[in-house]
């Protein structure tokens, strides 16, 4: 069977799915280990064969998994260190709270065994690693390090050999820092073998993981640093404009993203390179790709960096068609789903359908009284993906108590309900949509309020930080689940 008809069998089989960013899951000592593997078994016996993330890149103060500091490199903190003791690489008593040892200090100690012959990882699989991730891997390296020795400044403020890549400084750089590079190549080493033992576990019970592609980098990040000539820059690499969105559901001011724009004519000169890249980096982790903000291929709204208020933006024509077909030439069959919300234009469902990519629906969307409004249940494609909710919007339970008494009566006259044992109504909703895949946070699983929101848009405080304790999910509850999971048809195992 093709790459193709596998793609096209996987976006016809009704599945559920729970929206679930790793870093909510607790753990003492990391996250890639015995939680994520338990948070596995408890999808498996509540039926859910999808598992969604956020984007895993390491992120910058602010823990934006949107923000990353590069497109392909795997979040450090993901690293279980626990499983690092059964590895070799470091000793139980290492891990007690009262040695004192941050987490970064640790992977160092493991580091330096590792390259002093000791453990059970081998070191042909690092040199292997190393040769594969090639296209991306010593850049990040070397940013990480001197981001290190300058701690707080971003790269435009680097001194001018370093921010200019200059080939004498950096390998001067390399020579005087040599351990720490060679640390963060193996962080990045340890991610992937962790990140793909989880993948073996869950592809053995059958569920699947499903990723995020923000469109836009983060401008400190070693994609912009390594390829300026790709994004639209100054002369000292600062953006001379920016991304962001016009008013919209999410923010009636709009929003101001600041990541720097793409030169889609240079990217365009040598087949979207950089972005194929990114797509094997992402497709070597997930089972299922989300590009967010896909109406950015079509049309993307920029706004100039000396006027940064979202009203002075315009609409740009993005590479549309001509990407997509490069894509899908190196990548037949390409499992990748359209975030399609917001501001959408004809144009760009146009382009989506004509790549027959999935888009997606929100149930909390549909209740604006347009009786076209394309979120309600009857109006519902068999090919898209179907929300309660995504990481932007409140849970589906705060947002139910937070609704005007016509609207709320709204909700419930349409989908049968008194309101009583909200949100399972509307999660209820979800599994019947004719949609082929079905996605609930896990917040609403646990009928939890806007106090466990994992994302205000417009807003830097409080944000990414919700955490699930394990012993939420119970017995009882994987049964509940798979009883509505059942009855909709959409168990998978």
């Amino acid at each position: 069977m093709s790459t193709e008809e596998i793609s096209q069998r996987l976006f016809e089989a009704r599945r559920a799915g729970v929206l679930l960013h790793p870093t909510a899951l607790e753990g003492q000592y990391g996250i890639l280990g015995a939680n994520a593997r338990r948070f596995v078994d408890f999808m498996v016996k509540s039926g859910l064969s999808v598992w969604q993330t956020l984007p895993v890149g390491p992120t910058h103060s602010d823990l934006s998994p949107y923000q990353s500091l590069s497109a392909h490199a795997g979040n450090p903190d993901f690293i279980d260190l626990s499983e690092l003791v059964t590895l070799g690489l470091l000793r139980r008593e290492e891990l007690d709270p009262s040695a004192d040892r941050s987490k970064r200090e640790l992977v160092k100690l493991a580091a330096r065994r590792f390259f002093d012959g000791e453990g059970q990882l081998g070191h042909q699989d690092f040199e292997d690693f190393c040769n594969k991730q090639d296209d991306w891997l010593e850049d990040f390296a070397i940013f990480c390090g001197i981001r290190e020795t300058l701690p707080g400044i971003s790269w435009p403020e680097w001194p001018a050999p370093l921010r200019d890549r200059h080939p004498e400084a950096l390998a001067q750089f390399v020579r005087e820092n040599a351990e720490s590079v060679q640390t963060i190549r193996f962080e990045q080493f340890l991610f992937h073998h962790q990140w793909h033992s989880l993948r073996d576990y869950a592809a053995e019970r059958g569920v699947l993981l499903f990723g995020d592609i923000p469109i836009f980098v983060a401008h400190d990040s070693a994609d912009v640093w390594a390829n300026r000539h790709l994004f639209k820059l100054d002369g000292e690499g600062n953006p001379t404009v920016v991304a962001g969105v016009p008013p919209d559901y999410f923010s009636p001011d709009g929003q101001h993203w600041g990541n720097p724009l793409y030169d889609w004519d240079a990217m365009d000169e040598d087949g979207y390179q950089w972005w194929l890249q990114r797509l094997e980096s992402q497709r070597q982790l997930f089972d299922l790709i989300r590009i967010d903000h896909f109406r950015g291929l079509e049309s993307f709204w920029e706004i100039p960096a000396t006027t940064p208020e979202p009203r002075f933006g315009y609409w740009v024509a993005g590479p549309g068609r001509r990407f997509l077909e490069a894509c899908f030439e190196r990548f037949p069959g390409l499992p990748l789903v359209a975030e399609n919300l917001g501001i959408i234009s004809d144009e760009v469902e146009q382009l989506r359908r004509e790549f027959r990519l999935p888009g997606m629906t929100v149930i909390q969307f549909g209740f604006d009284g347009s009786p076209d409004n394309p979120h309600l249940l009857h109006r519902h494609e068999p090919g898209d993906l179907v929300y309660t909710g995504t990481h932007d919007n409140d849970t589906s339970l705060g947002w139910y108590l937070s609704l005007d008494d016509h609207t709320r009566d709204y909700v419930n006259r349409y989908l049968g309900t008194d309101g009583t044992g909200m949100p399972w109504p509307i999660v209820d909703a979800a599994f019947r949509s004719v949609c082929w895949l079905a996605m609930v946070p896990m917040q609403d699983f646990l009928q939890l309020g806007s106090e466990a929101r994992f994302n205000t848009p417009g807003t830097i405080e409080g944000n990414w930080v919700w955490q699930l304790e394990l012993s939420q999910c119970t017995d009882e509850l994987a049964e509940k689940i798979r009883e509505e999971i059942s009855r909709h048809e959409r168990i998978r195992f």
